[in-house]
């Protein structure tokens, strides 16, 4: 895939519509800065089991990495004017369309003035989950107190963002935290199809187990009665699971949603490790990115 020269904002906004018409299941990836997302943007590799080209095909902006790397915890203490700065600074220098993690989404009032501030950037799809209260990951599930919001509470917000709405490029995804707190199928799948009638572009369901059994059956209870829905997942606690079993299962989005900052936390911790316990930067050379690599990644740096 060749990358274009620059984009604008109307074009990006309509990129992700246009690959979910083209492509089966677009792949994902979170960029937490301009460096991340320019590395995501550069890959071109062969699929280790197939020798396909694979690609990235657009990003995630997600609120546990964005919190997290500026020191903050992943309770919506960043609003999403806060966070643009940061989506603003990977547009001046990656073409790749990006999906917002909008978390709770906020107040009705506060969603639909989003929206319009997303839009007016790039931003093609904001992802909202059915969740109220204080915010926590829904990684802890029932092991914190978290609360789903009242279907039909969270339908007037999926409305308000949708009557603030512009273009029909932008896209609003709903997130069904069933699953997650235990709630049951059914309850997922009563909610989903809530949603969607409420105006929602898209459903992402949400799983905590290590194993994707449920999110596969809601994927085919789902397609039975929705087959065109674009239906996304994000295979973080079920990592064994191959983006083609997610694509075969129906999803058309998956997304890969901490891996970058989780990585580059890690490196950053060895290296720094061992700067200190051998007194020289030698040992930490194996693991850290050429100096030539970097100055080639960033154009116009030679």
């Amino acid at each position: 895939m060749e990358k274009p020269r620059g984009v604008t904002a109307d074009r990006r906004r309509a990129l992700l519509r246009q690959r979910l018409s083209q492509k089966k299941c677009l792949r994902v990836l979170e960029a937490h800065s301009p460096i991340s997302a320019l590395l995501a943007e550069s890959l071109d590799v062969p699929d280790a089991r197939t020798g396909e080209s694979v690609q990235y095909d657009a990003l995630w902006s997600s609120s546990l990495t964005d919190s997290t790397e500026r020191g903050k915890p992943d309770i919506e203490a960043l609003d999403i004017s806060n966070r643009l700065f940061n989506v603003n600074d990977i547009f001046e220098v990656a073409t790749l369309p990006l999906i917002m993690d909008g978390d709770t989404g906020g107040k009705p009032e506060h969603f639909a003035l989003n929206v319009r501030s997303l839009e007016r950037v790039g931003v093609s799809a904001v992802i909202i989950e059915d969740k109220t209260g204080l915010k926590k990951n829904s990684l802890f599930g029932n092991t914190v107190l978290q609360q789903q919001e009242n279907i039909g509470e969270f339908c007037a917000k999926i409305a308000a963002g949708k009557a603030a709405q512009i273009s029909d490029d932008f896209m609003i995804i709903a997130r069904v935290e069933s699953l997650i707190l235990e709630a049951g199928m059914e309850d997922a799948l009563q909610r989903a199809q809530a949603y969607l009638a409420a105006g929602a572009d898209g459903i992402m369901i949400h799983s905590r187990r290590s194993e994707p059994a449920e999110v596969v059956e809601f994927a085919r209870r789902f397609r039975s009665e929705f087959p065109q829905v674009p239906l996304v997942c994000v295979p973080t606690s079920y990592c064994q699971t191959y983006f083609d079993e997610l694509e075969q299962a129906g999803f058309n989005i998956v997304i890969y949603a901490n891996h970058m900052l989780r990585a580059a936390y890690l490196a950053m911790r060895r290296a720094a490790t061992d700067i200190l316990k051998y007194g020289r930067t030698q040992e930490a050379e194996p693991y850290c990115l050429g100096i030539n690599e970097i100055l080639d990644l960033i154009p116009g740096t030679r």
